[in-house]
Formats: structure tokens, C-alpha cells, sequence
């Protein structure tokens, strides 16, 4: 293994042409120059200059030693270069995983801020919803995910990942536009046991069932679909209603619905999830802080 501080000694010494003219460039002394190059050519096992009258010249491998050098030193300078712009967050990509809602609400504001304030640092977008979004965590396929859950479910979270809570997002219930509960302000979730529902991922099912059980009542779910705007054209047609969560407010695309509130109120927790070791990574850090600030201001929180 070759010292990067001999080769950068040596390529002096071919560029300066002699030892002392490398002393006098890099500031060394010339007995310094000799030991340097002494250590080097232990490691290379073979002279790399020969003396030639008063001057030297490159051996054969001293000749091979010189044309490596010159790229070793270029990609030293180009990886520090890198280095330092990625610390000093002049670039830097980031992988990061959310479930749909927050792909369409949380993602597009933070990523904006982030373009503004930092256009060097790009960000992957992957779509998963959980458990499976932390998983991809886990197997190093995204750098952050969101995710959340249910404070009825219990859901597990993967040791290794490092929760990061953003935002409560409560839940509402979505409803023909002409349902005579629309009328009210907030809804009981006990005032739709004789209701058709449409139910959303395994996850959203899953609670729904939950506090349906709660309320000693079964849901008759109808359909089922984790696509946000499925569900909309459902309930539009008077398909069934759905429990849906705040965050789906800021993108209805159906006049023809409307969501209230549930009483009690029920919220689900939305987290950024990452491993520990990504918390001291710049870019990694930089994501999570404007995916705070966004959060922070969202309704539901």
C-alpha cells in the first residue's frame, strides 16, 4: 500500500527534476525528500531513479510509478473536491420513501424549499406504504422513509430505524356531498354502522376495523383501494363512505364529497424513519429538517 504523501512527494520530484528542487517547491528539507523516496521505493520493491551525471533520471518502474501518479493525484483532488461539496451541502442526493398522502402534500412543499435553498442536493422519490416502506429502510433501498401509524395497532417498527415523529394527522370521514350527515360538523363514527364503506390500505383497513370493533360494530366494506383518487370517485357516486386522513383534504378533486371530522377525534402519527448512522450524513440531515418545517405547518398536526 502506497502513502499518498510519497506519491505526491515523488510526482514533485519528476515534475521539479531534481530532489532539492522538490524540497524547495513542497518546503521540505532535501534529507526529507531522500527518506521519502527511500520509503517509497521499499514499498515499490525497486529503484525508481537512476543518477545520471549530476542528474537522475525515472528506472523503468519509476516511468510506470509516474503515469499512476498523475491519476492518483487528479482522483485525490477530485474526491476531495467532492467531499467538500457534499459537506458543505453544495451536492448530495437523498432517498426518500413516503406512502401516497404525504407524496402529495408533505414531499412537494419540502422538496421546493429544498431546491431554493440547496439546488445541489437531489432527492429520489419512491412510493411504499408501510410496513413495507420501512423495510426498504432497513435494506439500505431508500435513505429516509415516512410512515406512519395507528396508536390502537401496536404496529412494529424495525430496531435499526430511528423515528423522527412530524405530525398528528386526524382522521376524517369522507362523504357523498348530499349524505344527510354532511350537514354536521364533525361525525360520529357509531352514526355509520349501517353504511357501505371503502377501506384503503392494509394498514388504514386494519384501524378502521379496529375502531369499528371498538364500537361493537363490524364495517361492511364494499371495495377496497389504496389510490387516493379511487376512493374520491367512490364516494362521489355514493359507492360508500371513508375514513380518510386530513392530509387527502389539501388535494379533493370531487365537488361532489366532503369530509368531516370523526367524533371522538382519531389521529394516526405521521414519522420520518431513518438508520442511525444517515443522522450524521449532511444531506440526509438537511431532508429531514425541511420535511420538519413543512410538517409543522400541515393541517392535522
Amino acid at each position: 500500500m502506497f502513502d499518498s504523501r510519497h506519491i505526491k512527494t515523488f510526482h514533485e520530484v519528476v515534475r521539479a527534476g531534481s530532489y532539492s528542487a522538490a524540497a524547495r517547491a513542497l518546503g521540505y528539507t532535501q534529507p526529507a525528500i531522500t527518506q521519502q523516496m527511500k520509503a517509497l521505493e521499499r514499498d515499490v520493491g525497486t529503484p525508481l531513479f537512476i543518477r545520471v551525471g549530476r542528474g537522475m533520471r525515472l528506472t523503468e518502474a519509476g516511468e510506470a510509478l509516474s503515469r499512476h501518479a498523475t491519476v492518483i493525484l487528479d482522483s485525490m483532488s477530485a474526491a476531495q473536491q467532492q467531499m467538500g461539496a457534499l459537506t458543505r451541502l453544495r451536492s448530495g442526493r437523498v432517498r426518500v420513501c413516503a406512502f401516497p398522502s404525504a407524496s402529495a402534500t408533505i414531499i412537494p412543499e419540502a422538496m421546493a424549499r429544498l431546491a431554493a435553498g440547496h439546488p445541489g442536493v437531489r432527492v429520489d422519490l419512491l412510493e411504499n406504504e408501510p410496513p413495507e416502506s420501512l423495510q426498504r429502510v432497513v435494506r439500505g433501498e431508500c435513505d429516509i422513509t415516512l410512515a406512519f401509524t395507528y396508536p390502537g395497532l401496536h404496529e412494529h417498527v424495525p430496531d435499526e430505524l430511528v423515528e423522527i415523529p412530524l405530525l398528528e394527522d386526524q382522521l376524517t370521514v369522507l362523504l357523498p356531498a348530499g349524505h344527510p350527515l354532511a350537514r354536521r360538523r364533525a361525525v360520529q363514527l357509531a352514526d355509520l354502522a349501517e353504511e357501505r364503506w371503502i377501506a384503503g390500505c392494509l394498514r388504514c383497513r386494519a384501524n378502521l376495523l379496529h375502531e369499528c370493533a371498538e364500537l361493537g360494530f363490524a364495517p361492511d366494506i364494499a371495495f377496497t383501494t389504496d389510490d387516493n383518487l379511487v376512493v374520491q370517485s367512490l364516494v362521489a357516486e355514493g359507492l360508500g363512505v371513508a375514513m380518510i386522513p386530513a392530509l387527502v383534504l389539501n388535494f379533493l378533486c370531487h365537488r361532489k364529497v366532503t369530509g368531516r371530522p370523526l367524533q371522538p377525534a382519531s389521529r394516526r402519527q405521521i414519522s420520518a424513519y431513518v438508520l442511525r448512522e444517515h443522522l450524521r450524513i449532511p444531506a440526509t440531515a438537511l431532508v429531514l429538517d425541511e420535511l420538519r418545517t413543512v410538517a409543522a405547518n400541515k393541517v392535522g398536526c
